[in-house]
């Protein structure tokens, strides 16, 4: 069984919301690690985010089945970047079966774009 989400959003979207509320929008939505990564880059804050909407659309749950720091993006020198699942995420995605999450990120100057597959087993639990 696949599962698949993708999200596109803008990326001076992102870059408002983090110039009005940088602190609380930060700690919101991102993980210690992604902060760190991120460094305050507008681009790779706006495809993390994407990533983790496109998680909880192949998840099924939405935003509010999840919360945002459950999903996170990691990125190991010299890899792709992975999905990290923690807490409700994590029990989700096991509850469907899912062993595995392929995750592609892109971004222009306005746009960024996550596409998540998830791998579940055929006799998994189905949404």
């Amino acid at each position: 069984m696949i599962y698949t989400g993708v999200d596109l959003i803008e990326i001076p979207r992102i870059a408002g919301v983090l110039e009005r509320y940088p602190e609380r929008f930060l700690a919101k939505i991102y993980t210690p690690g992604e902060r760190a990564y991120s460094r305050g880059r507008a681009p790779q804050l706006a495809s993390r985010f994407a990533a983790k909407e496109a998680v909880m659309k192949a998840l099924g749950t939405g935003v509010r089945g999840v919360p945002w720091k459950d999903i996170e993006v990691t990125r190991r020198p010299g890899h792709a970047p992975e999905i990290t699942l923690h807490g409700r995420a994590l029990a989700r995605a096991e509850k469907m079966g899912i062993h595995r999450m392929a995750l592609s990120l892109s971004h222009s100057r306005e746009m960024a774009i996550a596409s998540v597959v998830a791998e579940a087993r055929d006799d998994a639990w189905r949404p």
